[in-house]
């Protein structure tokens, strides 16, 4: 059975005392056959590892190169050295609002998997696509082309987060049924580009608007394997109750 994983993206929020303040709160949450992530601004990520925390810590970004003459990136190396799980990949704000590709997403990818660690990797539609049942076909482009040239063993690492650009941070969320048809979706592609058997090892994380009115539902389909948390992570009562919701 797969672990559950609750993740919780506090993007450009927090100053320092509020950050460290909220991250000793969170390892205080006992949460059993959940695996607890947050990714806090990559400024605070040496320090709170030195925690030994209990939840585990993500970087929301990564360079795609390796190294080099790239002003206020970091490296997936440097990441590695601070005994950082996991980071962010793909986000829709990293998309539209810095123009990356699904082709530098895979690069950010490969870079992560090099350095031991793991991708958080996000995909999904605009309400355009949406509108027009294209969602399919884009998300099909981003995994495809995103996670592209991976081993097996390499996929495993991998988990994907399922983000419907029309619903972070606009309080709309998709029910149940379209998160489970879309998780569904990328789980089958999964196997298409691999095997079942890689497919169904692959944790599928639900994004978008996610809270503790709508987590349990969302969590209780098949496919949903837990969920990448904006603006509900940024508060303690808030994200201890969706850690809850399984």
């Amino acid at each position: 059975m797969k672990t559950k994983i609750v993740a919780g993206n506090w993007k450009m929020n927090l100053t320092y005392e509020e950050a460290l303040s909220l991250f000793v709160s969170v390892n205080k949450i006992t949460a059993e056959d959940v695996e607890v992530i947050v990714a806090p601004a990559s400024v605070y990520l040496a320090e709170f590892a030195q925690y030994n925390p209990r939840v585990k810590l993500a970087a929301q970004n990564v360079c795609h190169k390796s190294s080099g003459a790239f002003t206020g990136e970091i490296s997936a190396q440097m990441i590695n050295a601070l005994n950082v799980e996991y980071c962010i990949v793909g986000h829709s704000e990293r998309r539209s609002i810095f123009g990356e590709t699904n082709q530098m997403v895979n690069h950010k990818v490969h870079q992560l998997l090099s350095n031991n660690v793991a991708p958080i990797f996000c995909c999904g539609e605009p309400l355009e696509a949406r509108e027009k049942n294209q969602h399919n076909t884009i998300v099909q482009q981003q995994v495809t082309i995103g996670l592209a040239d991976l081993s097996k063993e390499q996929m495993y690492k991998c988990i994907i987060a399922y983000e419907p650009v029309w619903a972070i941070g606009t309080g709309l969320t998709a029910t149940a049924k379209q998160a489970q048809q879309m998780h569904a979706f990328i789980r089958d592609l999964i196997a298409s580009l691999h095997d079942i058997e890689t497919a169904n090892s692959v944790r599928i994380l639900y994004g978008g608007s996610c809270n503790p009115s709508n987590s349990s539902e969302l969590f209780s389909q098949k496919d949903v394997n837990g969920g990448l948390i904006g603006g509900a992570s940024l508060k303690k009562e808030t994200f201890g109750q969706i850690i809850d919701s399984f």
